[in-house]
């Protein structure tokens, strides 16, 4: 029989009840919508999670204090002081190391003349910090190493604490008193949105000298950033940083106190966060698709049991067994694809919805679709395979006599 006939019979089939047919595979289209959601909320977090990573720079290794090590990544502990600007000159000479930017954080008031005022991170770094963390300037200019070596109480305001501070004033050229000493603005640093957590439009940058001896009062680093010139020499950077580093300290390389984090670390690390979450949220909605699976095989028995005599005739007349088979396998197939084809247009419409009104990224990929309609075709085959060997197993005699 040729595949056009059996799609045609398959067709007929399923369309003389429809409405057992919609309700049969109602639990493949609510599977098969779960899933695509899920799988879709799981791709849209990675590409979330990249596009954030992407925003902290390129081929960026970040130093903290601390060693503790979580997964593939190492996370600080806390308030631990272990890094210093000596530690910056000793990593500027490894290979392959661009630029080496020193930074301590501090949390300020900061008050305009106006008399605005807010609270916010106030970032000291060297004048490497806006090409590295790729900053432009949309007014003014950056402090540069003159007045990083002066220690000048100069400062670069993210653009919402601009805007907080002055509304549609150009700042550049005002005065600003940060924890109650005088800062002049030289710069306003153009929108750049957030990245794992940090908001740059929030922050203001001002010389690492003038944060250590003026602000903070203190000498020690709250992180380093590392530029390497290339991605493919990051892994190489980051050993030599480790042992030159410890060798500084006089610890040991394995467990050493502080944690030196690549992009890649923090990528992979929440990837496999999500892909396991991923997981498990589409295992939960597969159940459905059992269910709906149980549901076609129940729907094609009962097919089977009302056709006993119609199977019986046309083998009676020369229908093989494997023509039969096929036959009630394609029909079985349809009803899943039938069922896929909805859940894949309604799990796209809950994607949607719930990008557009939960503002949770998500992305309908082209081979989770393809996935969905293999898991039909496989529920499809499986389902309907016990179904269709009875059918073929039917003695034309015993089926021709049934009642």
């Amino acid at each position: 029989m040729r595949i056009g006939d059996l799609l045609n019979e398959a067709i007929f089939a399923v369309s003389v009840n429809k409405v057992r047919s919609g309700l049969t595979i109602l639990g493949i289209v609510i599977g098969i919508a779960s899933v695509i959601a899920m799988i879709s909320i799981g791709q849209g977090a990675k590409k979330q999670i990249t596009q954030s990573i992407e925003g902290l720079g390129s081929n960026i290794l970040t130093v903290i204090p601390g060693g503790v090590r979580i997964g593939a990544m190492f996370m600080g502990r806390g308030s631990a002081q272990t890094l210093k600007e000596n530690d910056v000159d000793v990593l500027k000479k490894v290979e392959g190391v661009l630029d080496v930017v020193p930074i301590t954080q501090r949390t300020f008031q900061i008050i305009a003349p106006n008399g605005n005022n807010t609270r916010t991170s106030v970032i000291g770094a060297s004048q490497g910090i806006f090409a590295v963390r790729e900053i432009s300037i949309e007014s003014g200019s950056t402090f540069n190493e003159e007045q990083v070596n002066n220690i000048s109480k100069v400062a670069v305001l993210g653009k919402n604490i601009a805007d907080d501070l002055f509304g549609d004033e150009n700042p550049v050229g005002k005065i600003v008193r940060i924890s109650g000493i005088n800062f002049k603005v030289i710069g306003v640093a153009a929108p750049k949105g957030g990245a794992m957590g940090l908001i740059f439009d929030d922050m203001v940058y001002v010389p690492i000298t003038t944060m250590q001896k003026v602000l903070a009062r203190s000498d020690y680093l709250t992180s380093i950033l590392i530029k390497g010139e290339r991605k493919d020499l990051l892994p190489q950077i980051q050993q030599e940083a480790l042992s030159v580093l410890a060798e500084k300290h006089r610890v040991d390389p394995q467990n050493p106190d502080f944690s030196i984090i690549s992009q890649e670390d923090i990528l992979s690390t929440l990837t496999q966060v999500t892909n396991t979450m991923t997981i498990f949220l589409a295992a939960i909605a597969s159940i459905s698709l059992v269910v709906g699976g149980i549901g076609i095989m129940n729907m094609m028995l009962t097919s089977v049991t009302e056709r006993t005599k119609e199977i019986g005739l046309r083998k009676a007349v020369g229908a093989k067994n494997r023509e039969i088979l096929s036959q009630i396998l394609t029909e079985s197939i349809l009803l899943t694809f039938l069922g896929g084809a909805v859940g894949v247009f309604l799990g796209w419409l809950i994607s949607l919805g719930i990008s557009k009104f939960a503002q949770i990224s998500t992305q309908v990929s082209l081979p989770s679709v393809i996935l969905a309609f293999g898991v039909c075709t496989a529920i499809g085959i499986f389902f309907g395979w016990w179904p269709a060997k009875k059918a073929a197993g039917l003695s034309p005699i015993e089926a021709l006599r049934y009642e």
